[in-house]
């Protein structure tokens, strides 16, 4: 994949994620498995009824915070295996074939394939990694904070392994 190719993908999401009225707080494009982009938080309701199935928020809430996030997943990339302190998520493919590696313990188990439309549910302190299989992968995340008076961010990962030396 060439860098015209990488850059065409990103900006094709990011233009979806606009065109559905979404406002993208931040982006991070430069990650070596691919970039995300958060959502305003506000609109959760909004990004859930887009992206997964209209669940109701107050079905997901759990501290009361939720955070809205957009994964572009390169394909034959690895996201680090890891967990987090204080936040469960919830993943719905979008487009794209994805793997996910999931366990409540250290050791990685199999890898299962997920496809457009299938969701995946994390529980808070669940081991997992996101990997790109053969296309790039594109899924919507909502961290559910379990920590209102600190809600989890980018430091709140545990990396137990990472092809890229975090």
């Amino acid at each position: 994949m060439n860098s015209t190719q990488e850059a065409g993908i990103f900006l094709e999401a990011k233009e979806s994620l606009q065109k559905n009225g979404f406002n993208i707080v931040q982006q991070d494009l430069n990650r070596p498995w691919g970039g995300f982009f958060v959502i305003d938080e506000h609109q959760a309701q909004k990004f859930a009824n887009t992206y997964f199935d209209g669940i109701e928020i107050g079905e997901l809430k759990i501290s009361g915070k939720l955070s809205p996030k957009f994964l572009i997943v390169s394909p034959n990339k690895r996201l680090s295996w890891q967990y987090h302190h204080r936040r469960a998520e919830i993943w719905q493919v979008i487009q794209g074939s994805v793997g996910v590696v999931k366990s409540l313990t250290d050791e990685e188990t199999e890898l299962r394939s997920y496809h457009p439309g299938e969701r995946i549910v994390l529980q808070q302190g669940e081991r997992h990694r996101l990997v790109g299989l053969n296309d790039w992968g594109l899924v919507a995340e909502i961290w559910q904070h379990t920590d209102v008076s600190n809600p989890s961010d980018e430091s709140d990962i545990v990396r137990l392994q990472d092809d890229f030396g975090r």
